[in-house]
């Protein structure tokens, strides 16, 4: 049964102040259009022609998909355009209920987090235009199209086809509970500010689903002590500051390493709570969200209950394998014998040219 693709295309995303006060990439929305038109070009080149999309104020998946008119059928859902991470949240819940069978998520960790808390277990392709992106993927989006487009019209079940992500749960005394992807800081700052995480001196306390020496932020600080995949079920905790067993050199934003200072490290198991206790603010996948007051506490936990992350390389080798883009059958052609002409051809070539 073939299901709509949504597309969620965040115009926020890639353009915070790590681009003045670190080395980020600007993705600006010229690009964010022309990745959601190839994505677009490679969903149908899979079978897919219904699309729905989650209205921006820049109009931008608007204006990606009407370049394809009458060649495909799509509708934008119910979202109110804030131009702010309800558009996302809104949006989220719109596409769950327009019955999506794979999501093109345009965004960095925020975007993909955003998504996550209001349709947790949501089939997502994130493309990565933000700023870490330990969380979406860097693909191209032409071929992360077709992977959604082969699980959208059922070719590739999507049990088959993608992995669940862990997440991290935040239970805040007397406050609404909050989530994160990636990772979850407890820091000593009393305000919210520019988000980002800058200052490696003041940081308490972080609770990490992946740790990746390969990757950017938080995940980099403790994939450099001890690298954990998402595959693993565990989670990683770090407390730093006081007498730091080891300093780390690492690229806590993309062109900007900062000396960590790192107390200890230890791998806890999925459902285990760790503690954070204010003052200080809380910051979910890079970003500080909430502030938690004197003696206020908050727990946090990790589990495997998020996105089902569809791995585009895997559908695309089912694809090889059972031919799904080929117009004929395969093996009669993987087994006849080298055209003698050809071999005869290269053996004689002049191999000085």
């Amino acid at each position: 049964m073939t299901s709509p693709i949504g597309i969620c295309c965040n115009p926020a995303s890639g353009k915070d102040v790590r681009r003045l006060v670190a080395r980020a990439s600007v993705f600006d929305n010229q690009e964010k259009q022309a990745i959601v038109r190839r994505a677009v070009v490679g969903a149908i080149a899979a079978g897919a022609r219904v699309f729905r999309f989650v209205p921006d104020t820049h109009d931008l998946a608007a204006n990606a998909l009407a370049e394809f008119a009458g060649e495909i059928d799509a509708q934008e859902v119910a979202a109110p355009r804030t131009a702010s991470v309800l558009d996302t949240r809104r949006g989220a819940v719109s596409l769950r209920d327009a019955g999506c069978g794979a999501v093109i998520t345009l965004g960095g960790d925020g975007t993909n987090r955003a998504f996550a808390a209001s349709w947790r277990d949501a089939p997502l392709v994130p493309v990565s235009t933000g700023t870490n992106n330990a969380f979406p993927r860097f693909v191209e989006a032409t071929l992360a199209g077709l992977a959604a487009g082969f699980v959208a019209t059922g070719r590739a079940p999507l049990a088959e086809s993608a992995r669940r992500a862990k997440t991290i749960h935040v239970e805040i005394d007397g406050e609404k509970p909050d989530l994160a992807l990636i990772d979850a800081v407890l820091t000593a700052d009393r305000f919210i500010g520019a988000r980002a995480l800058l200052d490696a001196e003041r940081l308490s306390l972080a609770l990490l689903t992946r740790a990746d020496p390969a990757g950017v932020g938080m995940t980099s600080i403790g994939g450099l002590i001890e690298p954990l995949a998402d595959d693993e079920d565990s989670a990683l905790l770090l407390s730093f500051g006081g007498i730091a067993s080891v300093r780390v050199h690492a690229a806590i934003a993309p062109g900007l390493f900062r000396d960590v200072p790192v107390r200890s490290v230890r791998r806890i198991a999925l459902g285990e709570s760790v503690e954070a206790i204010g003052p200080g603010a809380l910051a979910f996948d890079g970003e500080r969200e909430r502030l938690l007051a004197p003696g206020q506490r908050a727990l946090l936990r990790a589990a495997r209950d998020g996105p089902w992350v569809i791995d585009v390389a895997r559908v695309l080798q089912r694809a090889a394998r059972e031919g799904w883009l080929v117009t004929r059958d395969l093996q009669p052609f993987l087994r006849a014998p080298f055209p003698p002409s050809y071999a005869s051809e290269w053996i004689g070539a002049d191999k000085s040219r």
